[in-house]
This record gives structure tokens, C-alpha cells and sequence, in this order.
């Protein structure tokens, strides 16, 4: 029995649900998105929430019970709230700009590394440091934070490097020195 398929997602005010054969549309106020709807699986609305039901206990069944509704959740409260990531830069000399529609990092290569942001990702720098990521999809946001971070990943030994806010860095000890030279 799925804990998280058979749980009720509750529809905030201003969501509106479209139930097709394949996929679910979720309109809100801040934009539609489209939830995809596994074959087996049923969509029931009744007094602002929404069950999922599976037609039987296969296992394929119950695998994409606890998927689809994760994945509805996240539409309905991608098209109410929206969603955001934080980044932080950590290094000397190292910061981004915004460029219109790209963001301009400069990383400590020998040249800039500019990141075209894709439609529906709004970006926000702060503190020439910090970037806000917000959007209404949430894959696609975790899609873009990661590709931003893959630009200059955080190394162990002085944490320079992009990260998530909070994520934490485990920190490796460096060299000991030079302790057990001359014998």
C-alpha cells in the first residue's frame, strides 16, 4: 500500500484541474503546467482535493502510484507558490552577473562562462555571490541549479566553488607539513 499515492492533495484557491486521458493540466496563477497520468492509474476530484487510484496491485501499478502523485503535488504547488534555489559562490574573485537572459560567471578560468537561462526560470543576483533561481516547474528549476553548479562544483579542501545554501561541504584536511623530513 502506497503512503504517498494514496495520500489526498488539497487544491489551493485560483488551481483549476483538467483531467485528459494521458495527463493532467493544472492552471493557476502563475502559469499551467501538465502533469503526465501513468496508464492505470485514475484521477478523482471531490470538495478541493484530488485522489489518485490505481485499478489494481500490479507492481508496474504501484510503482507509478507514489510517482504520479509527487509529481501532481508538485505541479499544483508549482502553479500556486512557485518554486526557488538558492546558490552561493565561494572563492576569491569569483561572481556572476545578470546579462539580460544569461547569467556571466567569472570562475577563476581564463575566460567568462556565460549560462543562457531557459523559458520560465527567472534569476536573480544578489550580492554579486548569490543567485535566486525561481520557476513554476520544479524539475526544470533542479535541472538549472545543477547545470550552474556543475559549472565550478565545490572542492573538499577550501570549499571554494558554487553551491547550494544548504548544502555542506565535508572538508578534507590538506597537507600535514613537513613533519618527518631530515631523518
Amino acid at each position: 500500500m502506497s503512503r504517498i499515492g494514496n495520500a489526498a492533495i488539497l487544491i489551493p484557491g485560483g488551481v483549476q484541474l483538467t483531467v485528459a486521458a494521458e495527463e493532467i493540466k493544472v492552471k493557476g496563477p502563475l502559469g499551467e503546467l501538465h502533469s503526465p497520468l501513468p496508464e492505470g492509474i485514475q484521477c478523482e476530484q471531490a470538495e478541493g482535493k484530488v485522489h489518485l487510484r490505481r485499478k489494481d496491485d500490479s507492481r508496474n501499478l504501484r510503482e507509478k502510484h507514489g510517482m504520479a502523485r509527487a509529481i501532481l503535488n508538485n505541479c499544483i504547488l508549482g502553479v500556486s507558490k512557485g518554486w526557488e534555489r538558492r546558490l552561493e559562490l565561494i572563492g576569491v574573485g569569483y561572481r556572476a552577473q545578470l546579462k539580460g537572459s544569461e547569467i556571466v560567471f567569472s570562475l577563476g578560468y581564463s575566460h567568462e562562462v556565460r549560462y543562457p537561462l531557459p523559458a520560465g526560470i527567472k534569476a536573480q543576483v544578489t550580492d554579486q555571490t548569490k543567485i535566486d533561481l525561481s520557476g513554476i516547474d520544479r524539475q526544470k528549476l533542479g535541472q538549472v541549479a545543477s547545470e550552474i553548479r556543475s559549472l565550478r562544483p565545490p572542492e573538499p579542501y577550501k570549499g571554494k566553488g558554487i553551491k547550494f545554501s544548504d548544502e555542506v561541504i565535508r572538508r578534507k584536511a590538506g597537507k600535514a607539513g613537513k613533519a618527518g623530513k631530515g631523518k
